[in-house]
């Protein structure tokens, strides 16, 4: 075997966390050092107390990282070797012929947890409520930098260079025709295997869609006014953007190094994880209030936990410094050609116009709202992205 023939082996993978980290992520937990109740009656401030102590009481009684952990163990999971880094991925395939191959691409704060109660449903979907003809075969990657994937240890591994890395590793598969879809950074890294029709690449899926123009979206990181002339809907959008701030955004894509307090203690990892848009915090607060809305407590726990037993919190920030040094905007056009299908949750960051949707993606093949959900689709209401996808893409079939 050759030297490159040896770096493109597909090397099974195995989660294997020592009882001796657990011990020690309780006693942290159990040591956290508290802030003062915030000063005012909601999450204006970050994320409250009251859900932080909870979060930490159950976290430390209460969870079981080993049932997460055989439910991982359960799935086909391997590791490869791309651009020098091991890139892991989770890999099902369908025991129904013609199944689509596709590329299903997290974000951050997520992992690959965040899309597990997809891999039955479309892999197997006459279990399901679908009909063979829905099914798909399933590559669920770990983002450079995130989970079991390497960290990067040199520059540069920026959301363009992730979408041709996961080219690389559907190729490296042996998959010559297939989709991506993704949801926060899963869906701007999808975006560019898109613009860079990939090979065998026929199309994607977003739940994050990049449509905002680009005066809409100068005015909106500057702090200018508005663009005249913008219908109701699409001020509304813009405004959306504006109200969730994304300070964690202007912290990562800045200082990730600084960030040392998240890799030190739990808590506090948790509770910046916690504050990802102010609609995903409320629901996770009501969580941990006892109020099941799609996400449980176990579910939040299963993600956090999965980052502090890998040590990932800064590695993955890293890759907003990435973006901002490439100078990719979070939301703006980015000139995807091939067939896009997007699906609109009413909670997501911003609800994405459909005029402007037209207009980004002019190989538009479907679109449509959703009556319930936010920016963690594939994890707070994996039925209805189940439905988008099995509707989107049948025409790419």
């Amino acid at each position: 075997m050759t030297q490159q023939q040896v770096k493109n082996t597909i090397r099974p993978f195995h989660v294997n966390i020592p009882e001796e980290e657990i011990i020690e992520l309780r006693r942290r937990i159990n040591a956290t050092r508290w802030p003062e109740k915030e000063t005012v009656l909601d999450q204006s401030q970050g994320t409250q107390l009251s859900t932080m102590q909870e979060l930490a009481r159950y976290w430390a009684t209460d969870y079981d990282w080993r049932k997460i952990e055989k439910k991982l163990n359960a799935l086909p999971h391997f590791i490869t070797e791309i651009d020098g880094l091991d890139i892991h991925f989770i890999h099902v395939r369908s025991k129904h012929e013609n199944a689509m191959p596709l590329l299903v691409a997290h974000g951050w704060p997520g992992s690959i947890i965040e899309q597990m109660k997809l891999i039955e449903p479309l892999t197997n979907p006459t279990e399901y409520g679908g009909s063979a003809s829905d099914a798909f075969h399933l590559v669920i990657p770990s983002m450079p930098g995130y989970g079991f994937s390497g960290k990067p240890t040199t520059t540069g591994w920026d959301p363009k260079h992730i979408a041709r890395a996961y080219g690389e590793l559907m190729t490296r598969l042996g998959y010559t025709k297939y989709a991506a879809q993704g949801g926060d950074w899963g869906a701007i890294v999808v975006d560019f295997m898109g613009v860079q029709e990939l090979e065998g690449l026929i199309g994607i899926h977003t739940n994050m869609a990049a449509v905002i123009p680009p005066d809409v979206d100068a005015a909106i990181w500057s702090g200018n006014p508005l663009p005249s002339g913008l219908s109701d809907e699409e001020k509304k959008a813009a405004e959306q953007v504006l109200e969730n701030k994304f300070a964690y955004a202007s912290l990562m894509g800045t200082r990730p190094q600084t960030l040392t307090g998240l890799v030190d203690s739990p808590v506090g990892l948790a509770a910046f994880m916690l504050d990802h848009d102010w609609k995903s915090l409320a629901l996770i607060s009501r969580s941990f209030a006892g109020v099941d809305e799609g996400l449980t407590r176990d579910d939040v726990l299963d993600n956090i936990t999965l980052f502090w037993l890998t040590n990932t919190a800064v590695s993955a920030s890293r890759l907003y410094w990435e973006n901002t040094v490439a100078g990719i905007s979070f939301f703006g056009v980015k000139g995807v050609k091939i067939p896009v299908a997007v699906s609109v949750f009413p909670d997501e960051l911003y609800v994405a116009p459909k005029s402007w949707t037209e207009k980004a993606y002019p190989n538009l093949i479907h679109y449509n709202r959703l009556p319930k959900g936010g920016h963690f689709a594939a994890w707070e209401q994996p039925e209805y992205l189940i439905s988008e996808l099995r509707t989107a893409l049948k025409t790419l079939r």
